[in-house]
């Protein structure tokens, strides 16, 4: 979790709260970790039923959120007021314009719901916390709207990750929970379920159900839960190329071939240009001992003696001729200059001459 999250949430905590949250970004699953919070410690049980209102970007206004949000709380310090879907309201995706435009919509009549917004991010309602959940996209921050959300309101812009950061993301996110992870387990969730926070958070909550505290997840408790094939995956394909295990590369590649919904090319080909890449960086290390060899690489030192042992059969000249096929048959896969071959049968095409 970031400084950023792991500050508004220990905030949220201590009662230091704020009139104004605006939550937004590509990545849903912290703006959900947020408001989730607000959601659920800012008032007792008792005093949600009349202080806390929920709704949703596509069945609101700006004009009915700020309504509610002047409203007096009852019986309590705060009222709760959440609009999930924010993205959703016609007002708040419109263009910021040039300068000059901004300008008169600042200085528009009460009645224009951007101006009575404005106002009301620069005089809250001090018994009122706001959240906005602006999912999957961001504010114009060239507009006057965006500039004094993040002048007067907390404004938190969630950044989706890279595939590359997720393993150690789900290394973080299973420590926080009191439990460990195999390398080669994380590795298998981020391949299968890609970047998406909430669905890894999510599967891995399921497979620790039955997990003592402080227990490790393993390879095959992932393998066994979650759908995914002991010995046709990604990772068994990098590990059979490793060694140019030419049997065991083109029975995976098949498999994958038969199985393309599960399998996209596009995503083996991302997956294969991401670890040939740490290979040929390999080569370039001063230091190829595994502790610095995995800092060098940003991997788990797990790994390290796979990409010692591609290093070893792949020399840079090869690796070179193996970027130039990546790079084509990405192409072809998107259907550059390829009119009939499936993306299946292009796989097997790219594992013969990348083991030949």
């Amino acid at each position: 979790m970031s400084k950023e999250v792991s500050q508004i949430l220990l905030d949220i905590n201590r009662r230091i709260l704020k009139p104004i949250y605006f939550l937004c970004g590509e990545e849903a699953y912290y703006i959900d970790v947020i408001s989730d919070k607000i959601e659920t410690s800012v008032l007792d049980e008792s005093e949600r039923e009349f202080n806390q209102t929920v709704v949703y970007g596509k069945d609101t206004d700006l004009g009915s959120i700020l309504g509610l949000a002047k409203q007096f709380p009852m019986m309590s310090d705060y009222q709760v007021v959440i609009v999930k879907e924010a993205q959703n309201i016609k007002e708040l995706n419109k263009s910021a314009g040039d300068d000059e435009e901004r300008e008169s919509k600042a200085k528009a009549p009460a009645n224009n719901a951007s101006a009575q917004l404005l106002h009301y991010i620069q005089n809250p309602q001090p018994t009122t916390v706001l959240v906005f959940c602006y999912k999957y996209k961001t504010l114009d921050k060239r507009g006057a709207i965006a500039k004094a959300i993040q002048k007067h309101a907390v404004y938190f812009e969630s950044k989706a990750l890279y595939e590359n950061q997720i393993p150690e993301w789900i290394n973080t996110y299973v420590k926080e929970i009191k439990h460990s992870i195999n390398p080669k387990a994380s590795f298998l969730l981020a391949e299968f379920l890609g970047n998406d926070l909430s669905k890894i958070a999510n599967e891995i909550n399921k497979l620790i159900i039955n997990l003592k505290p402080g227990s490790e997840i393993t390879a095959e408790l992932v393998q066994d839960n979650i759908g995914i094939s002991k010995d046709y995956n990604v990772f068994e394909l990098q590990d059979a190329l490793a060694k140019k295990d030419i049997l065991k590369a083109n029975r995976i590649v098949n498999y994958f071939s038969a199985n393309e919904k599960d399998h996209p090319a596009v995503m083996v080909l991302s997956l294969l240009f991401s670890y040939f890449t740490k290979v040929l960086r390999y080569h370039f290390l001063q230091d190829k001992s595994k502790f610095k060899a995995a800092a060098a690489l940003g991997v788990n030192p797990f790994f390290v003696d796979g990409y010692a042992r591609a290093a070893g059969n792949y020399n840079t000249g090869k690796l070179k001729d193996i970027f130039s096929c990546l790079k084509e048959y990405d192409l072809k896969v998107k259907g550059v200059d390829n009119p009939s071959v499936s993306s299946g049968e292009l796989l097997k095409e790219l594992v013969f001459k990348i083991l030949h």
